[in-house]
């Protein structure tokens, strides 16, 4: 599984990094993948980091 963030999109809310801190980390204001592909045991709390995400800034592959 892969993550992606569209740091265009992105508003830095950091909630992303809060659900999945093993997937995401806030970098000059924006979320950024810090591990990819995505570790299977964090896979359900980056689907979550994902679908709770305001702006629908990550997508999953």
């Amino acid at each position: 599984m892969r993550a992606m963030v569209d740091e265009e999109t992105c508003t830095g809310c950091g909630l992303c990094a809060d659900i999945c801190p093993e997937v995401f980390v806030l970098q000059d204001d924006k979320a950024q993948v810090a591990q990819d592909p995505v570790p299977a045991d964090s896979e359900e709390d980056c689907r979550e980091a994902a679908e709770s995400c305001p702006v629908e800034a990550i997508q999953i592959s």
